[in-house]
């Protein structure tokens, strides 16, 4: 009984030994390599990385969401590469090349379907989640054989996806409901819409305009009342500073009943009442703002900046409405990513290659990882968020 027992035992430990650490899934990290066609894996409990991968192409404006559970990480590449990662056993799924030119995508409300925004072919094509077989096609032909660059693309509540054509200045918004058969709607926005987003209560999606000044607003509960043009004033009569970089949206940082946006060509941080979407204050920064984003628990606003202040951070408070902190943490600060309780700020650090990681509390630096020219950086916690 000795020797069968001791035989048994050998057997189990053989079999495990080849097998990952068992880990939750509520705390980890990708962060995208953008030089070299690989990503890191994080641990953001530990601050430390576990695996890294490679062979993903072109990264260069690669972004990241993940499915229900957290466990698979869907990268979208520049060349149009849609990867799926299994994040507990740190390795490729399954890859495919979906288009000529890419800059992002989303995942829909119920976790099934991953759709992907296309410069090249313009429009969007959706995915199974699972198998990452397409199942539908959206052209972004906005007029007889001229089709559009896609951006801005956000997934909304009802298996819907929202997002701007920047070529035609509208907001579309596709229902995939019936996955291989999606409806979309067509609104007008404004001239040259660069990016989007969807307020975390998944009603409101804004489009950010290039061509003139102010913000396109569609109220996804009651679409039939079409866009309108908010902030249009903000930026009237004055000339527009050169843009070496957008802004990007995505960062939506909202606190105390106020939305702070980049202002586009300025050096400014625009407040906002959500309440009426009007403009309440503009709070001056170090810089062209490129991500302006919130701690979660909304006392703070992290900025970071275009080209050639792409080395400073300003950190805003919001209770006082002003600059706070001034910080200058590394070389070309690309990202940035709060941990879900807001107590860590990860950076991306692209010209030290290194994600940089602060207490937010009292701006300290507490770790560092080493990463090869890294940028996006993407916490599985976005499993749980809208408009992602």
């Amino acid at each position: 009984m000795r020797i069968l027992f001791s035989v048994l035992l050998v057997a189990f430990l053989s079999a495990c030994a080849g097998k990952p650490p068992l880990r939750g899934t509520g705390d980890l990290a990708l962060i995208i390599e953008r030089a070299s066609g690989h990503v890191t894996l994080a641990n953001t409990s530990t601050r430390q990385p576990y695996a890294r991968i490679g062979g993903l192409g072109d990264l260069s404006h690669a972004s990241a969401v993940y499915s229900r559970d957290g466990r698979y990480a869907y990268v979208f590449g520049r060349d149009g590469g849609l990867t799926k990662i299994d994040m507990l056993a740190g390795q490729v799924v399954k890859r495919i090349i979906q288009s000529g030119n890419a800059i992002g995508g989303s995942i829909s409300q119920d976790g099934r379907i991953v759709v992907a925004q296309n410069y090249k072919p313009g429009g969007i094509k959706a995915f199974d989640a699972e198998t990452l077989e397409l199942l539908a096609e959206v052209p972004a032909e906005y007029a007889p054989g001229q089709f559009s660059k896609v951006v801005g693309l956000a997934d909304s509540p009802g298996n819907k996806f929202v997002y701007a054509l920047f070529d035609a200045g509208e907001i579309w918004v596709s229902d995939f409901s019936d996955p291989r058969r999606p409806v979309t709607q067509r609104f007008p926005a404004g001239q040259n819409p660069y990016d989007g987003l969807v307020t975390p209560d998944g009603r409101h999606f804004l489009a950010g305009l290039f061509g003139e000044d102010g913000v396109a607003l569609l109220d996804l509960w009651q679409p039939e009342k079409g866009s309108r043009k908010i902030l249009e004033k903000y930026g009237r009569g004055e000339e527009k500073l050169p843009v070496f970089k957008m802004p990007h949206l995505r960062g939506w940082s909202v606190a105390q009943g106020k939305a702070y946006l980049p202002a586009i060509g300025r050096h400014e941080v625009l407040v906002v009442d959500v309440a009426t979407w009007k403009e309440v204050g503009r709070i001056p920064v170090r810089g062209q703002p490129v991500f302006v984003m919130a701690r979660p628990d909304g006392r703070q606003v992290w900025v970071n900046f275009a080209f050639p202040d792409y080395g400073k951070v300003d950190v805003i408070d919001t209770l006082k409405g002003q600059v706070a902190h001034q910080l200058e943490p590394g070389k070309g600060i690309l990202h940035m990513e709060f941990t879900p309780r807001g107590e860590n700020v990860w950076l991306s650090a692209r010209d030290d290659h290194k994600i940089l990681i602060y207490n937010t509390e009292n701006l300290t630096r507490i770790g560092e990882i080493t990463a090869d020219a890294p940028s996006g950086i993407f916490f599985s916690s976005r499993a749980q968020r809208i408009g992602f």
